[in-house]
């Protein structure tokens, strides 16, 4: 049989080995745990700067005065005086109708006055005929001379040529009124400008015929663009902000660095639908927008306003100068925490370092009537130390207006104030993200 072969084992070389393996275990270990990282912070500095709380609508520009100059006779547009963009002045010839029909009746209502005229000489000539024939009655019946019945048919001619003549004068008095409005509708044939303006627009062509029988037609369109109106929309929800006399301005599209600025002149009581509304509706849908125009006027030196600009209008309803700002997002709202998180929240608090404690907001009596008032509020600012850590600051916050803080106290100017924690602002917004994913 053969003979089995015993190999002896070293026990220095087991013991190398073991060591070495622990060795490189905990080196791996050294190099491949993870590292204490320290807490990365977006933060923003307290800046000194103008604040000012506004309500935003859209708007359009209309001149503050325009009329339609239109005929008030028919005829045909013979000569047109004006050109698109001119300035008139009141009374200056803007178009000229054809006036031969109106020169004709001007015309004859003067021959028919003259007629009348000549109608009446013959009447008065007769009227002191028959008035002497009446007196000569008179003295021969008195005398025995004539008979009644001759007396009387006197009497009659003399009172039918005075009626006569009564007649006349009311027929030419007639003629008269129709020769004045024959020279006034001569005299609108002329096309003259009513008020000093622009010509904003020309409606009827040289060599159109107008007819004013059926509707008064415009020929041109007439307007005052010294000063501008603005009907700026204001939605329902803000309307019961606005006010007359608040400051406003706005900027245009074209021009959108201008502030162009004005105060507040009226807020219409309803909105334009009122105009359209069938009255046998009982309610408005409730699904449409409501909107109310508020107008003011601006100063259009430069003329370079015009009608129907489209206006990105600004309603300052509170503003500040030149005082201590941080964003809003470093705003942080105070929330009572839950019955079961009370316990764990008095402890953290606790236990905290002394210096990450919040410190006391000291409050003067006038700051408290603010307060009361509704014109400040206290807030809670994490601040960032020059450590690196955060101390938490209670502040005395003014004027909001949801992008910009105004502080009244408990910050300096310099300050560095913590909007969000990086480290954390990735996940919050990747939990968001899918809780809105799931949602769907």
């Amino acid at each position: 049989m053969p003979k089995m072969i015993s190999k002896k084992v070293n026990p220095v070389k087991t013991i190398i080995i073991v060591v070495s393996i622990l060795v490189i275990a905990l080196l791996s270990w050294l190099m491949l745990k993870p590292k204490a990282t320290t807490p990365q912070y977006i933060t923003a500095e307290v800046s000194r700067g103008d604040i000012e709380s506004s309500v935003l609508a859209t708007g359009v520009l209309e001149a503050t005065k325009m009329v339609s100059v239109g005929a008030q006779v028919s005829g045909q547009v013979k000569k047109m005086y004006v050109q698109l963009g001119d300035q008139v002045k009141q009374g200056q010839l803007i178009a000229q109708i054809d006036s031969v029909r109106q020169e004709n009746e001007l015309k004859t209502a003067e021959a028919s006055i003259k007629n009348q005229q000549a109608q009446l000489a013959v009447q008065q000539a007769n009227l002191a005929k028959v008035e002497a024939e009446y007196k000569r009655q008179q003295t021969m019946f008195t005398q025995d001379a004539t008979s009644r019945a001759e007396l009387e048919s006197a009497l009659a001619s003399y009172k039918t040529a005075q009626a006569q003549i009564a007649a006349i004068n009311a027929q030419i008095e007639q003629s008269r009124l129709t020769l004045a409005t024959t020279k006034e509708d001569l005299g609108y044939t002329q096309i003259v400008a009513p008020m000093d303006g622009t010509i904003v627009a020309i409606v009827t062509e040289e060599g159109q015929t107008v007819n004013a029988n059926q509707t008064a037609p415009t020929i041109v369109k007439l307007a005052t663009l010294d000063t501008m109106t603005v009907k700026a929309q204001i939605s329902e929800a803000d309307v019961m902000r606005v006010e007359k006399g608040q400051t406003v301005y706005f900027t245009t599209l074209g021009n959108s660095e201008k502030k162009h600025y004005a105060k507040l002149r009226q807020v219409e009581p309803a909105p334009n639908s009122i105009n359209t509304e069938n009255t046998n509706t009982s309610s408005s849908s409730t699904s449409s927008a409501v909107y109310y125009n508020a107008l003011f006027d601006v100063p259009n030196e430069d003329g370079k306003l015009r009608i129907d600009m489209t206006a990105q209008v600004y309603i300052v309803l509170a503003e500040a100068k030149n005082v201590l700002t941080v964003p809003a997002a470093a705003l942080q709202t105070s929330k009572r925490p839950n019955r079961k998180d009370r316990g764990t929240d008095k402890t953290e608090t606790k236990d905290a370092p002394r210096s990450q404690q919040p410190k006391r907001l000291d409050l003067t009596a006038d700051e408290q009537a603010l307060i009361t008032q509704g014109k400040a509020s206290t807030s809670m600012i994490r601040v960032l130390q020059a450590d690196g850590t955060v101390q938490p600051q209670p502040v005395l916050i003014g004027l909001n207006n949801r992008v910009t803080a105004q502080v009244l106290k408990g910050l300096k100017q310099g300050d560095q104030v913590v909007i969000a924690d990086a480290t954390d602002s990735s996940n919050e917004a990747a939990k968001r993200s899918s809780q809105r994913a799931m949602r769907m």
